[in-house]
This record gives C-alpha cells, sequence and structure tokens, in this order.
C-alpha cells in the first residue's frame, strides 16, 4: 500500500513527531496507523531512556488552584535547557501535570516512591481479599499482584490515566515532552493542599 502525504499528516497530527519518522513508521508498519502510532511511541521511549542520565536542572514550578481556593497544587518539572522550560507547549504540560494532580490526588510521582509499608500493607489486604473470594490459593498471589498493579496506577501520577484524555498515561504524556523536546524532561515532585485538612 503506498503512502500518502494525507497518512504522513494525520499520524503527525496524532503524535507530534516528525514528519520523516511518520513516513518511516507508515513504511515500517505497512501503512497501519495503529502500529505506525505505537513505532513511533517505542522510538520515543528509547531515545528517552538514552537522555535519562543527562543533567535536568531547568523547568518551572507551575501552580494550580481549584474549587474557589480551596485546593492548590504545586509540580516541579525540569528539563535540560532554560530554553525548554519557557515553552508555551512546557507550560501547558505543566500545567495538566499540575491538573491531573488536583482532580486525581496521587501519593506519589512513580511506583518506586510508594512507601515500603503502604506497600506491603496493600499487599496483606489483596492476600486477605483473594483468600476470602473462595479461590483457590494457588491464585491468590497473582490476583494481589494484578491488585497492586491497580493500587498503583490509582496512586502514582505517571502510571495514572490522564484526566483530559484516559487513552493515554501521565508517563506517556511525558514520553511524548521527551520526544518533542529532545530533552530529558522529568517531573521532580508534588504538593497537594486541601484548606483545613490536615497534614
Amino acid at each position: 500500500m503506498s503512502i500518502t502525504a494525507a497518512m504522513v499528516k494525520e499520524l503527525r497530527d496524532k503524535t507530534n513527531a516528525g514528519m520523516m519518522d511518520c513516513k518511516k513508521a507508515l513504511a515500517e508498519c505497512n501503512a497501519d496507523m495503529t502500529k505506525a502510532v505505537d513505532w513511533l511511541r517505542q522510538k520515543g521511549l528509547a531515545v528517552a531512556a538514552k537522555r535519562a542520565d543527562r543533567q535536568a536542572s531547568e523547568g518551572q514550578i507551575m501552580s494550580y488552584i481549584h474549587a474557589g481556593g480551596k485546593l492548590g497544587v504545586l509540580v516541579e518539572v525540569n528539563c535540560e535547557t532554560d530554553f525548554t522550560g519557557k515553552t508555551e507547549e512546557f507550560s501547558q504540560f505543566a500545567k495538566d501535570l499540575a491538573m491531573q494532580v488536583a482532580a486525581a490526588n496521587p501519593i506519589c510521582v512513580s511506583p518506586e516512591e510508594l512507601p515500603a509499608e503502604v506497600v506491603e500493607r496493600e499487599k496483606e489486604i489483596f492476600r486477605g481479599q483473594a483468600k476470602d473470594s473462595g479461590k483457590p490459593e494457588k491464585i491468590w498471589d497473582k490476583i494481589s499482584e494484578g491488585k497492586l498493579k491497580k493500587f498503583e496506577s490509582e496512586s502514582c501520577l505517571l502510571k495514572q490515566a490522564f484526566v483530559k484524555d484516559p487513552d493515554k498515561t501521565i508517563e506517556d504524556l511525558l514520553n511524548e515532552m521527551r520526544a518533542k523536546t529532545g530533552e530529558n524532561v522529568q517531573i521532580r515532585r508534588f504538593a497537594r493542599f486541601v484548606l483545613g485538612a490536615q497534614s
């Protein structure tokens, strides 16, 4: 199947990847749009992995205030250059992250940051639930692991579904931003404040 300019444009609109990358992706995937999107995402991940050890000390601290001043979020997002940190696209990314934290209330940025005692407590609860379900003992651990993955997807910012587009995770957004900027973009930390809540 021949690859048309319209197909390249459609893929570019979907992924924000470069024109030549889109053309190559379509060629590699026999003009299958879905496979081409996945191919580009994998390529972005590979490039992002190469950049992961580069210093990221520029960026922004973004704030978001919601619910008539009763809920506020601060999020720090880092990149390698001051130039990238000041772009409209980077600012929108940081703003989206702050809104995500406000809406989805994550515990931490990544699963690696979940406190060990929280993970152990959740595992015990999930194992108890598996035991009480009446299912065979040999699959209790598998059930518990599945529930732990779901817990991570709800509790860790990177694993959460993006509130504006639930088909993407925050990790997908981060990898897209890395691919677009060509820099090691990092979500460093966040803080969420609710008026009157005990810390």
